[in-house]
């Protein structure tokens, strides 16, 4: 190094405190930093910090259980009884640019009235029809996509074009968990298509936030034969015990990989799937202590075993209703179920209709004669929904295609009030003409039910604050 250049870089007289241009280079960058740790903290929303928000106004809903149909059940042929279209049945549309020569194509199956409220409701859902009264039954729903997998993400997320939070995410974000050991949101079975765990996702809210996915399309271990004398139950989940190593081995192994994640963070900042995974290991731990009882079902007597329809062939879906109750009970805050059958009729819908409707209809009835016996339904919003309804034309002579302009679901329990009809289509059951009703209307809906404001529940996120 020349003798010039070293002048330039070693002091050649003692200094004493900072000079002016090392002052301003540490101001800059600690403006900078400030900058940054605001922006980090804003990241990390309710559950980055040691309390969730607060609901924003007393909720009338603890928790949630979404049935989830996928494929589009046929309004027209379950909850939204049309005269008009009985009388018109066969008839050539003569309007609409996308019923082009196609029949008009009355209920499947007969249609009776239930309960004080009346509701008409669909002759292949006996059971449920005797919680009619209890029913709050949207005729007017609508969404913006006629496509499974956009209108079936849009139903999770409200949004089928871009990554969006799940409906269960938006809550956990808000509320929380009622269970320490338990994770806030499970979806039981979801399909891996139609957005697959975007449906569950948290997307830009923290990680801790998305649903926790119990089972799959293949149903594994966990919906196992347990009452079946020749079968062994099994374990409920699987590599829920560790065989290798005792609790305390397990503590400290966590405890572990806990100091190395933390370490980690300390020098790369804000890091959301750090974060995440030493969540997510916490309660996994925590999880080995409380998920076996709750998820098994031996525990429950066979009376309920037998309300639900436990036991008997293709129960599948009954022991889905039956952890459902298991979970909300045990603290779970939002849960998830989606339906054994698809109702995507496009052939065949009478068969078709029927089977949907038999493989739901005992276990869903059961559900809701569960809940309101053990009291849990006055506080437990229990959701049930499609992506999307069916056209009131028929398809290929014997099914309906997609109709995303009107359709319906329902919900009960959780502050709903019991035997109304919100909304209408038009008399052939085509477009919701009366207080339409957008799946963005339907989230705040949920919302609102649970004490959060979805206008206030809000996330800063890129410089941006999303809702």
């Amino acid at each position: 190094m020349s003798p010039i250049l070293q002048s330039h870089l070693t002091p050649q007289f003692p200094r004493f405190g900072t000079t002016r241009r090392e002052m301003l280079v540490s101001l800059s960058s600690g403006i900078g930093w400030l900058a940054f740790a605001a922006l980090a903290q804003n990241g990390r929303g309710a559950t980055g910090q040691d309390e969730p928000l607060r609901a924003h106004f007393p909720a009338r809903a603890k928790r949630v259980i979404f049935l989830t149909m996928r494929g589009g059940p046929s309004h027209v042929d379950l909850f939204d009884y049309k005269p008009e279209l009985i009388r018109r049945n066969g008839e050539v549309v003569r309007r609409g640019r996308d019923a082009a020569g196609a029949k008009y194509f009355g209920p499947a199956h007969g249609f009776a009235q239930h309960g004080e409220s009346g509701h008409w409701i669909a002759d292949t859902y006996p059971l449920l029809a005797r919680h009619a009264d209890d029913l709050c039954i949207v005729n007017s729903m609508h969404t913006d996509q006629p496509n499974h997998a956009q209108a079936f993400c849009q139903m999770h997320t409200g949004s089928f074009q871009f990554v969006r939070p799940s409906l269960g995410a938006w809550t956990i974000y808000g509320l929380g968990s009622e269970s320490s050991n338990l994770p806030g949101f499970i979806t039981l079975n979801p399909p891996a298509d139609n957005g697959g765990a975007q449906n569950y996702g948290s997307a830009f809210l923290p990680a801790a936030c998305q649903g926790t996915r119990l089972g799959s399309s293949q149903l594994p271990e966990l919906y196992a034969a347990l009452f079946k004398k020749d079968v062994a139950p099994g374990p409920p989940l699987k590599n829920l015990i560790n065989e290798n190593l005792t609790r305390p081995e397990q503590r400290r192994q966590v405890d572990l990989v806990r100091a190395l994640n933390e370490h980690r963070l300390t020098q790369a900042g804000h890091q959301p799937e750090i974060e995440g995974t030493i969540e997510s290991f916490e309660l996994a731990f925590r999880m080995q202590a409380e998920v076996p009882e709750v998820l098994d079902l031996r525990g429950e007597s066979e009376i309920v075993r037998k309300l639900y329809g436990v036991g008997e062939p293709n129960d599948r879906f009954a022991r889905q209703c039956l952890l459902a109750r298991r979970l909300a009970e045990a603290g779970v805050r939002f849960v998830e179920i989606a339906s054994p059958t698809g109702w995507d009729h496009h052939h065949l819908l009478k068969d078709g209709l029927a089977k949907a409707c038999s493989a739901t209809d005992r276990p869903i009835a059961a559900l809701l004669t569960d809940l309101k016996a053990r009291g849990l339904l006055k506080d437990t919003l229990v959701v049930w929904a499609g992506e999307f309804g069916r056209t009131p034309y028929a398809q290929s002579g014997d099914g309906r295609d997609h109709n995303h302009r009107g359709y319906s679901i329902w919900m009960t329990g959780g502050g709903v009030k019991g035997g109304l009809r919100y909304g209408a289509t038009d008399e052939f059951g085509h477009l919701a003409v009366v207080d339409p009703m957008h799946i963005h209307d339907w989230h705040a809906t949920v919302l609102h039910l649970l004490g959060l404001d979805h206008k206030l529940l809000t996330f800063n996120y890129g410089g941006a604050t999303l809702d």
